[in-house]
């Protein structure tokens, strides 16, 4: 989530709205926001719902859900999606602001 903070405004130059999903309750979920001052949305996800709409793995053996990044354009179409094997399996920032400036065009 770090990335994601530290290039939030350019995320919102692309009139793009960053939420972060996880599967930790309602209340765990705002403690985290407010002592990190996140600007992004967080959705508290435990029953995983969401998780299950989009396909995203959980890998007990690797401690849970497994990273997954998805473009939703304005339509509610799904335009980009990235499942990650691991934490470090993230796409850069830069890699997501370029997909976000060809859907842009």
């Amino acid at each position: 989530m770090a990335q994601l903070r530290h290039d939030h405004s350019e995320f919102v130059q692309r009139q793009a709205q960053v939420i972060v999903i996880g599967p930790e309750d309602a209340q765990a979920f705002a403690a985290y926001w407010q002592q990190h001052d996140l600007p992004f949305i967080g959705l508290p996800d435990p029953k995983a719902s969401v998780l299950k709409l989009y396909g995203q793995e959980v890998n007990l053996f690797k401690l849970g859900r497994m990273p997954a990044q998805v473009i939703v354009d304005k339509a509610g179409v799904a335009r980009f999606v990235h499942y990650g094997h691991s934490m470090s399996d993230i796409p850069e920032n830069a890699e997501v602001l370029s997909l976000l400036d060809q859907l842009n065009q």
